[in-house]
């Protein structure tokens, strides 16, 4: 799929794909994906955010569908995330697994529930309201502007131009 897909080229460490398959293959064999499950989304809060970090890919068909510049939490630091929290209130990206649950309309328009997955890391994350949603800034001008992308809550944000394609 590395290969295949190209990740290396679009800026996806092998040692971060093979971090996020192992887990994607565990939530399958746990029962925690249906087995028709084929879309693995990656982000790696080790990049920049001025550097397209998020990589949503086809296991099955090997093909990159998108990759894409996502925020991070404003209490996770300004352009680099260094600090992560699972509390209420933190305002930090959280890591570790998550399972997308239903997409609803709310206050940063299309947005798209995350459960967390992993206890003492992200288990918060229906709690503390840490959604994928679209958001103005992400993009090009906020990294011209600022040096970096703007910053969430907490919540991996996108650009509004790939929002509904993200969440969908």
């Amino acid at each position: 799929v590395y290969e295949s897909a190209h990740l290396q080229e679009s800026g996806l460490a092998l040692s971060v794909f093979e971090k996020a398959v192992t887990g994607f293959i565990n939530l399958k064999v746990a029962g925690k994906l249906s087995p028709n499950s084929s879309i693995l989304t990656i982000i790696d809060y080790t990049r920049s955010s001025s550097k397209k970090r998020m990589w949503i890919i086809d296991v099955i068909s090997d093909e990159l569908l998108l990759n894409t510049w996502v925020a991070h939490g404003q209490g996770s630091g300004e352009d680099m995330a260094d600090r992560f929290s699972n509390k209420l209130d933190s305002h930090k990206s959280s890591l570790g697994f998550y399972l997308t649950d239903d997409v609803y309309y709310g206050k940063n328009g299309l947005s798209l529930r995350l459960d967390g997955l992993d206890v003492g890391f992200n288990e918060n994350a229906r709690a503390r309201a840490i959604v994928l949603h679209g958001a103005d800034y992400v993009s090009q001008g906020a990294i011209e502007h600022l040096g970096y992308l703007g910053r969430s809550f907490g919540c991996p944000a996108v650009s509004p131009d790939v929002a509904e394609r993200v969440i969908n």
